[in-house]
């Protein structure tokens, strides 16, 4: 009897390794390519900003205080417009309205540079300055966010947000060890400023090479009761709840970064651009090897254990006094945190309705950008007041026990099967669109989606209505056991 051998199955080392690579899909819709392009060049001067602004505040207080009272600064800002910002971007023009807020942001990166020029040294000239663009970029980071749904195919989102996070991340990773080099020399917090307001043309020029992009479904006035109705929303669906929560208690309590400049002066005598960039050069390799994240069903259960791994990683990290140890401690936190801000940033766009994206986007951007703010002021407190080391690492174990009673309190949130709830909601859609003119009427020319190769009228092949849901769609998804996660 003759043995033949069979061929190699394609399910192989070679398979495993090409599914866990990065998902490179979303690329091919030409919008969105050319947003990632964008915000990927601006990132690297808005870290150039992030890192000079502190270490120029240090410089002149030389206190950690004063670095913690420039996240105060631009909390309260992110807060109010995060907020309202999200309204607008459910009742305007999204594309619009991410452009002007950006065009606040650039505008206000150049009074930066001059006053760095003039050489004012005032600490409150720079907090005011903080301030002012954190508001900016609180109002265009809720039209963004809101963007990536209407562009891209619901089931590319998440492949999306992995890959705007790793593109991030390399603008993170690129930017302090940039502006650690600039600002070693004379002027040095000009040359960062400077590339900074060139550097984020590229934003500029992407946003307003994007279509017109209206809300779809009902338009709500932008006011005060629209950010009720969309905090009313969030605080109905405890899926959504409790991923903002786990997100505020990793930022607030377990951000370290206003202590960077006092770890890099007193513990590791140098390396300020190591230990800015080692958070998210840890995020990038973990997007390159991320091609298992859309895959995942349990998002709730991968959500809080990527927080508390971001927690070990960052505590540990505080208990460190060798420089190449805590920045390895720190990229294994920035591992834990991409999968956590993928997972956070899906679950948000797929379960809201487009009609709410905005104020969710809104909320979203509070915590997530006020979040670390509120988390540099909690530092810089503790730091002033107890020890280094229980500002760092205290906080962080602290951060651990908090998330996980959370998450196993909350049932429907640890047993979120994300696969069930897509498919419910996709059952919907096919229910109403055989229902007849009621179920499936048109919602004008606001309801569309917006052209995926960014130009207006032509419908392009990657269009995706089913990422843009409906009032009643999304009352059917979350009213569903799998949404509610429930088994």
């Amino acid at each position: 009897m003759t043995v033949v051998d069979k061929p190699k199955s394609p399910t192989g080392i070679a398979a495993r390794l090409r599914g866990a690579a990065l998902d490179t899909r979303p690329l091919a819709v030409p919008a969105y390519r050319r947003v990632l392009i964008g915000q990927g060049a601006s990132l690297i001067g808005t870290m150039l900003t992030e890192v000079a602004v502190p270490v120029e505040i240090y410089s002149m207080s030389h206190s950690s205080m004063y670095v913690g009272l420039a996240g105060l600064a631009g909390f309260a800002p992110i807060v109010v417009f995060g907020l309202y910002g999200g309204a607008i971007a459910d009742a305007v023009d999204r594309r619009l309205l991410s452009l002007c807020s950006s065009l606040v942001t650039w505008a206000v990166t150049i009074l930066l540079l001059v006053q760095t020029l003039l050489n004012v040294r005032s600490e409150a000239l720079l907090l005011a300055l903080v301030a002012v663009q954190g508001a900016a970029f609180a109002t265009s980071s809720s039209a963004r966010g809101a963007i990536i749904p209407r562009i891209v195919p619901r089931e590319l989102v998440p492949a999306a947000n992995t890959l705007q996070f790793t593109v991030g991340n390399i603008g993170q990773i690129l930017g302090p060890l940039i502006a650690g080099i600039l600002i070693a020399f004379p002027h040095g917090f000009a040359y960062a400023y400077g590339a900074d307001v060139l550097l984020f043309t590229a934003t500029l020029y992407a946003t307003f090479r994007l279509p017109s992009i209206k809300p779809a479904g009902t338009v709500v006035k932008a006011g005060a009761r629209a950010v009720f109705d969309g905090l009313r929303f969030i605080g109905g669906n405890p899926i959504l709840l409790m991923s903002f929560a786990v997100d505020i208690a990793a930022m607030v309590l377990a951000m370290p970064k206003a202590l960077f400049p006092q770890a890099a002066a007193t513990h590791f005598h140098g390396g300020i651009g190591l230990l800015y960039s080692a958070i998210a050069i840890g995020s990038l390799l973990a997007g390159l090897c991320s091609g298992w994240i859309s895959r995942v069903r349990r998002q709730g259960v991968a959500l809080t254990l990527a927080v508390v791994g971001w927690a070990t990683g960052i505590a540990l990290a505080g208990f460190s006094r060798t420089l190449w140890l805590t920045v390895a401690l720190l990229m294994l936190a920035g591992a834990a945190d991409l999968v956590s801000s993928v997972y956070r940033q899906t679950i948000l766009q797929t379960y809201a309705p487009d009609e709410m994206r905005g104020r969710m986007q809104g909320v979203f951007t509070v915590v997530v950008a006020g979040g670390p703010r509120l988390g540099d002021l909690r530092a810089g407190a503790m730091a002033a007041a107890t020890t280094f080391s229980i500002a760092w690492s205290g906080s962080a174990v602290l951060c651990v026990g908090l998330v996980l009673i959370g998450a196993f309190a909350v049932r429907p949130f640890w047993r979120y099967d994300a696969h069930a709830a897509t498919h419910a909601s996709h059952t919907s859609h096919a229910i109403r669109a055989s229902g007849g003119s009621e179920g499936s009427g048109s919602s004008g020319g606001s309801g569309g989606s917006a052209d995926s190769d960014g130009s207006d009228g032509a419908q392009g092949s990657h269009e995706a209505p089913t990422s843009l849901d409906t009032p009643a769609s999304h009352d059917a998804h979350a009213k569903s056991p799998a949404a509610r996660g429930e088994p």
